[in-house]
Parts: structure tokens; sequence; C-alpha cells
């Protein structure tokens, strides 16, 4: 495939993969660059859309880039929704009547909120938060509806996890109540250590969030205007609402590309160059899943920076030379309402064979620390941190280097973000590890005790 020649580069879907793709492509090359989209005009930050609910932002202050620069840049975008690709003869078929042939095609069309079959989940009154047409669903439907004008006073939100705590975060700025089901007997504890989880409980609690723990959605029930009033649980209780939020994770958006050629599981198949099974179709983002994942990632990710490092790779594929996708050592951040959450390396709810947790918490009970290792070398796995932020760089090169636990508590402070303003918990936390594991560390200065003498 000859990389110079002028080509036709058509990507579905403008969110942070997509347009990541065409920034780079545009880098790299004189291509000409069609961006299809019907979410919005523009690219956002789709990680801001609470914070336009919330009032603290508007949409215009969540577009990273001014209107013009799509035209100075020789980017086209086309605001349209695409019914079916024809990928024998390259050619998309828009809503609007209108047909795009391509040279090479990438697929970024993200996520959309889970649905399980639930009685009443199309009901009005019913919705997920992804798009931005979640978020102005959201404004109407927490906004005075029915015959009678009435406010919204309660919401309940079926499903635990990020966007959960966010969609709750969004609700109490506006005085709604909040009833949280969650299938688990503690927050995200599919996800989190049990330390952790508990932590994350507590903390919602706190903020007069109703958590219903070990409680999942059996029916969501309608009133007389048609609109969802309650939902009825597995316990056999009705809880009153005026909303139902579905936060129970996302799934690739592939709906429309059921009935074509392209190999799909959960998303779109693709191999590490992020090549489907069709040639010059490319998929990146939430939608791309990989046949085994990546360095023992999961084969789909739906994170931010995986949907960037996926349209810079593509990019060098198309405009250079064919690049495999290498996403390095997991990490992710995010809020739990007051509480910030790093996670850098691999830290499961519960220990695999041969892992070990070490888990620390301040007696103020809004931070703490849980580190997992491996017990016979004591080698470093990963870290979560709530309360306490960290510098991805410092453990990102631990993690690299294959440092053990002991190197990793010896030098804590160098992966303090800040010191000079933020408290500081070294002494602590190291201190409380030697306790609970005085005889791993004997075990493993002996070691290095023989190795330096055998030297």
């Amino acid at each position: 495939m000859n990389k110079n020649k002028s080509k036709h580069i058509a990507i579905i879907g403008n969110g942070i993969s997509g347009i990541t793709a065409a920034r780079h492509i545009r880098k790299l090359s004189d291509h000409q660059i069609t961006v299809i989209s019907a979410e919005t005009d523009h690219f956002f930050s789709r990680t801001a859309l609470m914070y336009i609910y919330m009032g603290h932002m508007k949409y215009e202050h969540t577009k990273p880039f001014e209107d013009w620069f799509w035209k100075k840049n020789r980017i086209d975008l086309k605001k349209a929704y695409v019914q079916n690709i024809e990928f024998d003869d390259r050619k998309i078929h828009c809503d609007d009547g209108t047909e795009l042939l391509y040279d090479e095609l990438i697929l970024a069309v993200g996520s959309k909120p889970n649905k399980f079959g639930w009685p009443g989940q199309d009901l009005p009154g019913v919705q997920g938060l992804y798009s931005y047409q979640d978020l102005e669903l959201l404004e109407r439907n927490t906004h005075p509806y029915g015959t009678k004008g009435s406010k919204i006073k309660r919401a309940v939100l079926v499903g635990g996890g990020l966007i959960g705590i966010e969609l709750a975060e969004m609700l109490l700025t506006r005085n709604i109540e909040v009833t949280f089901l969650v299938r688990e007997n503690s927050f995200w504890s599919s996800v989190l250590p049990k330390g952790d989880s508990e932590l994350i409980s507590r903390h919602i609690l706190d903020h007069h969030i109703d958590l219903r723990r070990n409680t999942e959605l059996k029916e969501i029930i309608a009133g007389e205007d048609g609109r969802a009033c309650a939902v009825m649980t597995n316990t056999g209780e009705r809880i009153y609402c005026q909303l139902v939020g579905l936060t129970a994770g996302v799934s690739p958006n592939i709906e429309f590309l059921k009935s074509t050629s392209l190999e799909l599981g959960r998303g779109i198949k693709v191999n590490p160059f992020l090549e489907t099974n069709i040639e010059h179709v490319y998929a990146i983002g939430d939608c791309a899943e990989q046949h085994k994942g990546i360095n023992g990632r999961k084969p789909i990710e739906a994170v931010w920076y995986t949907g960037r490092m996926m349209g810079e790779t593509v990019a060098q594929t198309i405009c250079k030379e064919r690049t495999a996708y290498n996403p390095g050592n997991w990490f992710n951040s995010a809020k739990f309402l007051d509480i910030e959450y790093h996670t850098y390396g691999w830290v499961f709810n519960k220990p695999r064979e041969g892992e070990k947790h070490f888990f620390w918490e301040h007696k103020d009970g809004d931070k703490c620390m849980t580190i997992n290792f491996l017990e016979d070398d004591m080698r470093f796995i990963g870290i979560n941190t709530f309360g306490i932020r960290m510098r991805h760089e410092i453990f990102d090169q631990w993690l690299n280097e294959e440092r053990d636990v002991l190197h990793v508590l010896a030098h804590l402070k160098d992966a303090n973000f800040d010191p000079e303003f933020y408290r500081t918990f070294e002494e602590e936390i190291v201190a409380k590890f030697n306790e609970e594991n005085i005889t791993n560390i004997r075990v493993q200065k002996r070691s290095w005790k023989r190795i330096f003498t055998n030297a």
C-alpha cells in the first residue's frame, strides 16, 4: 500500500478516539479526512458532561478546539447517522440520503448504556448517561413535568461504578434524593478490594445517598401518565421515584453492524494493529475488542486515554508504517464525590494466586491505599489510592523496572504528587506494612545478603 498517495479517510465517531485519529492523520499526511457523527457538531470532552449539568461549565467550554480549527486543518465534519456500510464497495450510507466513498475507514462508534431486559426499561423517565443527547434528556427529565407540573423528588440509579457515582453527584446538586441499587455487598466490590470498597460505601452514605447493597432491579413501573413512577427490587420492595438512571456499565455501539461481514463479539474484533477482518477497515476506542487482551488488560477498554492512544496508533499505520497498539501499564483515575481515586498496575478485588494485598487506611476514614505484590519475591504489581494524589510516571517506572514493594515503600515520598501542599503519611504506611509483613521482609533481606555475597 502506497502511504504517500492521497486517500479519503472516513472516520465514524467524533469522540476522543476518532478525533485523535483525524488530528494525527492530518499531522502525518495530506489525506482527505471526513468525520461523521450525529451526536454534536464539534468534538467535546465527554468527561465534562457532568459539569455542564452542575453549572460549573457551559458546553462551549468543553470544546478543546475553536470551531474554525476543523476548516483550517482541512478536516471535514458531517453531522449524520450512518445507516449502513457496503464494505465491498467501500461506501457509507447516511440517514440524510447521502453516500460517501472511502479508501480507509475507521470505526470509532463508542458505547451505549447497558440494558438487561428489565421490564419497563424503555419507559419515559428511564435513561443512561453517555452521550450529549443523554445530558439533554436528563435536563428534560429533571425539570417539572406532567399535568400537575410536579418537580422530580427522587431518582433510583441501577448499578454502581463510575457513571453511577457521577450521575448521583449531578442529581444531588439539584436537591434530588438518590437511591442507589447495588447488587454487591459493597460499592463496586467486583472491582475494588474490600477496604477500598467499604471506604467508598461509607463516603456515599455520608453524602446522604440511599445506598441499597445486595439489591437488584426487577421491574420499572409506569404511572398513569406512562412515565416511570417506581421500581420493584429483588427483595419485593417498591421504591417510588420520577427518574430511573441505568448506570450498569456500557457496551459497544455496534447494532447497525450486526448484519454485515464485519467480525463482531461484544465489540468489533481487531488484531493488535487495530485492523478488523475487512481490509482497509479499523476499529478504535470503546467499540474495539481485541481477540486477546494486551498485557493482561481486558479485550474492551472504555477508557478516555486508551481511546486517544488507539487514535494515535491507527494514524501511524495509515500514514507511515504498520504499528501495533501498546497501551503499557494499566492506570486510571476518577473522583468519587469528594475523594480522588488513582490506580496503577493491577489491583483486583481479591488477590490472585501468589499475590498479596496490603491495606492502609487513615484514621479519618477518607484516605486509604491498597498495594498488590507477589508473596514469593515481593515484586510490586499495583496500587490503589483514595484521597492521596500520586505521580503516574513514578509508578509506571517502578512497574517497568519490576521493583519490589520494599523499594516502592522506601521511595513513596518520591511519588507524592505535591508534598508541599498535601499532608504525607509515608511513615505511618511503612510502619503498618512492616508490622504485617515482617516475616517476608526478613526472608527478602536474607535473599539480598546471599545475592550480594555470591556476587
